[in-house]
């Protein structure tokens, strides 16, 4: 599965590890995250994040 980049902060979401925090499973893809989710670092939306 691909990482993704946060472009505003830097932050990579990593579908192995998966988001806990905000109820994102580990070995989510990053196309299966809810639209509404956000990087959980500086809000941005998905949108806003490249593939690695």
């Amino acid at each position: 599965m691909d990482r993704y980049v946060c472009g505003p902060c830097g932050y990579i979401y990593d579908p192995a590890e998966g988001d806990p925090d905000n109820g994102i499973r580990p070995g989510t893809p990053f196309e299966d995250l809810p639209e509404d989710w956000v990087c959980p670092v500086c809000g941005a939306t998905k949108d806003m994040f490249e593939k690695e």
